[in-house]
């Protein structure tokens, strides 16, 4: 379903900078043809932008206290916007359309890694992790959670199902997840079912485990179990969150490494992603779309995957 809509997102933009072309060259009679193609791409650009900002817009409105040492100059933001923007229009135009992939194989001298996707992605969105990994020679997986807009509890049977399949195919006891934003939620449910003995180590990115207030602008029962409501200081998260924290064994926290960013323009308060008991990491610069392919959060959990010793 993400494929299709991604490939379709991706005709519906071509087929609108071919109607502002013609519209250019017909309505305006401009007569230079590459400066109407550029503007028809410039507008479609423009618009995808504003989507981004909006994005950062709303982030703020819900924003948590950045500590001092994580502010970030005029430049930096500036910066932290761009690399958010072609993030999201790589994954949202590309990679989630015609990058997806099942399983690389690499050396067994680690745990295999199983990439978990977030809320509206699949397995492409791991397009970059999966060429660092590559070059690691780390072997890793990936599952495509649908349906889309599914209860984040209905994930769990297929990402048990996916989990059994690949101890099976590599001989190996226990695996390591990957989880990017409600992937690292839907790592915990399973958790929660059926414990950690298939878990070596579980690495989220970006997850909002408190909640987050953009989740209320989003479609279907796992944005709604995402939610976060009122201020940052003074709010409160979704039910299913809460009930989520008092089924879970307390001793599965220290499988956790949580890595976020204080500038997270999808979850906030971006401290949600902080998660006690857990091993937490703290970015700044660096986007949400952005987490899963940025050099420095890259680095980080390839050394994360590389302290763990195969079973």
């Amino acid at each position: 379903m993400v494929i299709r809509a991604t490939r379709i997102l991706l005709s519906v933009q071509l087929l609108i900078a071919a109607a502002l072309y013609l519209l250019a060259i017909k309505r305006f009679d401009m007569s230079n043809h590459l400066l109407a193609a550029l503007l028809a791409i410039g507008v479609v650009l423009l618009v995808r932008m504003a989507i981004t900002a909006n994005n950062f817009g709303l982030a703020w409105l819900y924003r948590s206290e950045t500590p001092v040492h994580h502010r970030l100059s005029r430049a930096t933001a500036i910066r932290l916007f761009l690399t958010e923007y072609c993030a999201s229009m790589i994954t949202s135009s590309w990679t989630m359309g015609f990058c997806t992939f099942r399983e690389w194989r690499g050396k067994a001298d680690l745990p295999p890694v199983l990439l978990v996707h977030g809320y509206g992605c699949n397995s492409g969105y791991w397009h970059f992790m999966s060429r660092a990994l590559r070059q690691a020679d780390i072997s890793h997986y990936t599952i495509d959670l649908e349906p889309v807009f599914a209860g984040i509890d209905q994930f769990v049977p297929a990402l048990h199902a996916r989990i059994e399949e690949i101890c099976r195919m590599t001989g190996q006891r226990k695996l390591i997840i990957v989880g990017h934003s409600m992937g690292g939620l839907v790592a915990r449910a399973y958790l929660r079912d059926h414990g950690a003995a298939r878990v070596a180590r579980v690495i989220t990115l970006g997850t909002p485990h408190r909640g987050t207030g953009l989740a209320r602008f989003g479609a279907g029962h796992n944005s709604r179990q995402m939610r976060w409501r009122g201020s940052a200081t003074e709010g409160r998260c979704s039910a299913w969150l809460a009930r989520l924290e008092r089924a879970e064994d307390p001793a599965a926290r220290s499988l956790f490494l949580s890595i976020y960013s204080h500038q997270d323009n999808i979850v906030s308060p971006q401290l949600s992603s902080s998660l006690p008991g857990a091993v937490n990491i703290e970015f700044n610069g660096v986007g949400h779309v952005a987490l899963g392919m940025h050099p420095r959060v890259v680095k980080e959990v390839i050394a994360a995957i590389r302290q763990v010793p195969a079973a």
